[in-house]
């Protein structure tokens, strides 16, 4: 870098957001829904919990709809996703 160079951060700004999965049954389970949910380009990361079941916080980098976190988990059968407030 040159003495005139600036350099420039950009924070991607991250959300939060609670859902309850209805489905979830055991880890096995919780481990596909957490793959399936990961595998869309603008969720960073799921957690998914047993205790309470199906308790699920996931991070994005784009705010995504229930309808769309809905048709990511289409792909799999028997499980449906709400928002919790």
């Amino acid at each position: 870098m040159t003495k005139n160079t600036k350099v420039i951060i950009i924070k991607k700004k991250r959300m939060k957001q609670k859902f309850q999965i209805n489905g979830i049954s055991s880890g096995g389970c919780v481990a596909k829904v957490k793959k399936t949910l990961e595998e869309h380009p603008n969720i960073e990361k799921a957690e998914i919990f047993l205790a309470p079941k199906g308790a699920t916080r996931i991070t994005m980098n784009e705010a995504l709809s229930v309808a769309q976190l809905q048709k990511q988990l289409d792909e799999l059968n028997g499980y449906t996703i709400t928002e919790i407030n």
